[in-house]
């Protein structure tokens, strides 16, 4: 029998009433090993009103109440670590360690919200005028609601929820329909950690349960992380609907190497930020800009790299990349590569081919590696997002940053040189939201927040860090006056007033 994944509703798991299921497949296999309920309107409005129920008492709970209890989930979390991390290989199909490294990833904001009190402190001006004082505090919204995309299901909701359970907020969960069992275990762990129920809820579904969430009155703001034509969308219905959204779209992200570079550095990097979780990350490299007369040399030493990577299920130790997340996903990704010749680029490693023996019905492609790559070429042009590395070459630093800034993406972007000053005006040239110096994918640690620029963000706030905060609270100025208890009247006086 199929095991079903439901809602969770209130504190509790809810069976999907819409008669509309969904099939999850385990990736290596490609069998369907699992179905998830997808919510109705009515559903999602059930979702909403516990949220909003919650709200009445949470958004008044103490700061103490509220940080003693992320404490005990983030306790649960660590015990829980690998359960998490092998429910998202079975469902998403990345291998164990780095589902572990997603898990670990997503505590950091545990440790973010556990802090929150620091982020939360408000303002305080003084005798601004006499016995006049002015408090600038913040304030959470209500009911807020995140959409979160398949590549890390546990991730990008610790993302968001924390933080805005924290700020006092209760919170709706929309999370992917193809990976949907890490959310629901990290509600169960909520619970379990005392969160009170209908402060976090879980909603399964497709394009209705996103609309609903979108235009539904009593949901305060939207957040969401995946591709840009989605995140318009989501940005502009949304914000018709009055609602704060952050939105983080697609991703094109370049690596510049220079002739200074140390090449065995840079060939490590771009293969690890390239195909790691199979290419599947919006901060994977997917192409790298080698200037002067090193491309050739740093192309051979990628390849090298490249063709050593084993590939295989993500449950097995000896795997260091696994398979795609759907079939379909697998043969967008391989139409790219079987298109790249054609439209002039030099295809050094083919991936398409590529299977397991034993698992021939996974959603295996292997690496594949283009190089002298025409930006008017499709494999550069869209996120691909698949295990698939494009080079292009240019003469000069200056040609290379240009090449960058042109591109409609800005989520993040890297440089690797030894020349201080060339990555200093790398730092402040580069148009993006996330730089890195030799580092190939710069996510910023909890404490900084997450977010790029151009068509990677719709939306004025980033996510977690600082923004995180802020985006999840509003601002309120209070302006007093007291009088001083030594003008208090002295009772009755039938005399003249006295002059002062």
């Amino acid at each position: 029998m199929t095991n079903i994944v439901n809602h969770w509703i209130g504190g509790k798991s809810v069976e999907g009433a819409s008669g509309t299921y969904g099939p999850v497949t385990d990736p290596a296999t490609g069998a369907v090993t699992t179905k998830v309920a997808f919510a109705s309107v009515e559903e999602v409005d059930a979702a909403v009103a516990a949220a909003r129920a919650a709200f009445a008492s949470w958004g008044q709970s103490s700061l103490a109440q509220r940080t003693q209890i992320l404490f005990r989930f983030r306790a649960l979390l660590d015990a829980h670590r690998d359960e998490i991390a092998a429910l998202i290989t079975a469902e998403h199909g990345k291998v164990h360690s780095d589902a572990l490294g997603e898990v670990a990833r997503g505590l950091e904001i545990v440790d973010l919200a556990c802090g929150i009190t620091v982020q939360l402190k408000g303002e305080l001006s003084t005798q601004v005028a006499s016995r006049v004082d002015v408090a600038a505090i913040r304030q959470p919204l209500g009911v807020v609601a995140g959409i979160t995309p398949f590549n890390f299901p546990a991730m990008v909701p610790m993302w968001m929820f924390p933080i805005a359970i924290a700020c006092g907020n209760t919170f709706v969960l929309k999370p992917s329909e193809k990976d949907p069992s890490a959310s629901v275990r990290l509600a169960e762990l909520l619970s379990e950690a005392g969160l009170p129920d209908g402060v976090f809820n879980v909603v399964h579904g497709d394009k209705v349960a996103v609309d609903r969430l979108l235009e539904h009155p009593d949901v305060k703001a939207v957040s969401f992380v995946g591709s840009t034509p989605i995140a318009r969308h989501i940005h502009t219905t949304a914000s018709a609907h009055g609602k704060r959204v952050q939105a983080l779209g697609g991703a094109k992200n370049h690596m510049l190497v220079l002739p200074d570079a140390d090449l065995d550095a840079a060939a490590d990097a771009a293969v690890s930020a390239a195909y790691g979780s199979a290419g599947e990350r919006c901060m994977a490299i997917s192409a790298v800009v080698a200037v002067g007369s090193i491309g050739d040399e740093l192309v051979e030493k990628i390849r090298e790299r490249a063709e050593k990577i084993k590939i295989g299920p993500g449950n097995d130790p000896a795997s260091e990349m696994g398979p795609l997340i759907t079939r379909e996903h697998r043969d967008k990704v391989a139409s790219y590569v079987r298109n790249a010749a054609a439209e002039g680029c030099e295809v050094v490693l083919d991936g398409t081919g590529f299977t397991v023996d034993g698992h021939e019905d996974g959603h295996w492609i292997g690496i594949s590696l283009l190089d002298r790559v025409p930006t008017t070429a499709k494999a550069y042009q869209d996120e691909i997002f698949g295990p698939v590395l494009c080079v292009l070459r240019a003469g000069t630093y200056e040609e290379g940053v240009a090449l960058i800034n042109a591109s409609p993406f800005g989520n993040g972007t890297a440089i690797f040189t030894r020349d201080g000053g060339a990555a200093r005006r790398f730092q402040l040239e580069a148009e993006a939201g996330m730089v890195g110096v030799n580092v190939p994918i710069p996510v910023p640690v909890g404490y900084h927040s997450f977010g790029g620029w151009k068509d990677s963000l719709f939306g004025d706030h980033h996510i977690y860090g600082n923004d995180g905060t802020h985006f999840y609270t509003r601002g309120k100025v209070v302006t007093t006056r007291w009088p001083d208890p030594a003008d208090a009247p002295a009772g009755v006086d039938l005399g003249f007033p006295r002059n002062h």
